[in-house]
């Protein structure tokens, strides 16, 4: 298989168009669950598909090491490579990498903004991340007007925001701290471990609430499933 037919039959394709396209350029999605469920796989195999496609992304972490990350990368990667019998791998994954910055910021200390200038700064060296990934945001942490911030930026850019964040459902609702940064994004996801695997909730989907689909992740491998 060669690299155009690792993106024409990713599952990711089945992934946007159960949520209305996805989250495209200018907009922002968020994955949200208890810790240990698959976000952080989710944001990398969205990642990846993105690099396939011969763009940037910058991965921003808050709650895990850059190596730690890169790993993530280095094991979904082969995992796809393998099941779709890739044709020379190693070339393709050195290509994808090669367009894939990782940043690390504790929360505590950067705020939004200074991220922003951060992407901002790349940007302007020549580096465009057409794909940003916040991976472990603390909404609880967060300025009042940091989504808005980031809303902004993406829709000057036209990058596409993924961020996740742990949660619980509160009788099928997000946390109160969540409410605040709502109207900024435009994709909500729920992490729920099911029997045969852990079934990807759509809170929101746009204009849609509570959307019925069968995305699921598998739990052995914490892909996307395929069927």
């Amino acid at each position: 298989m060669v690299k155009q037919d690792l993106i024409d039959r990713s599952p990711v394709r089945k992934f946007e168009k159960l949520l209305g396209g996805g989250v495209k350029a200018g907009e922002i999605g968020v994955i949200a669950s208890k810790k240990g469920l698959g976000k952080t796989s989710i944001l990398v195999q969205l990642a990846i598909d993105t690099l396939l496609q011969g763009k940037v992304v910058v991965h921003v972490s808050f709650n895990q090491q850059a190596a730690h990350v890169m790993t993530w990368y280095e094991n979904i990667f082969s995992e796809q490579a393998k099941r779709k019998n890739l044709d020379k791998p190693a070339e393709v994954k050195a290509e994808l990498m090669s367009r894939r910055i990782v940043l690390n910021f504790n929360q505590e200390t950067v705020k939004t903004e200074q991220v922003i200038r951060t992407i901002r700064a790349l940007d302007e060296s020549g580096i465009k991340a057409e794909s940003i990934i916040i991976d472990g945001f603390d909404f609880s942490k967060a300025a009042p007007d940091s989504m808005e911030q980031m809303k902004a930026f993406a829709k000057e850019t036209g990058a596409t925001v993924w961020y996740s964040a742990n949660a619980e459902l509160d009788n099928g609702k997000l946390p109160a701290e969540y409410a605040a940064f709502e109207s900024h994004v435009d994709v909500i996801l729920f992490l729920n471990p099911v029997q045969d695997g852990i079934q990807i909730q759509v809170l929101k989907e746009h204009g849609n609430r509570n959307v019925n689909t069968d995305l699921k992740l598998d739990v052995k491998t914490l892909l996307l499933a395929e069927k």
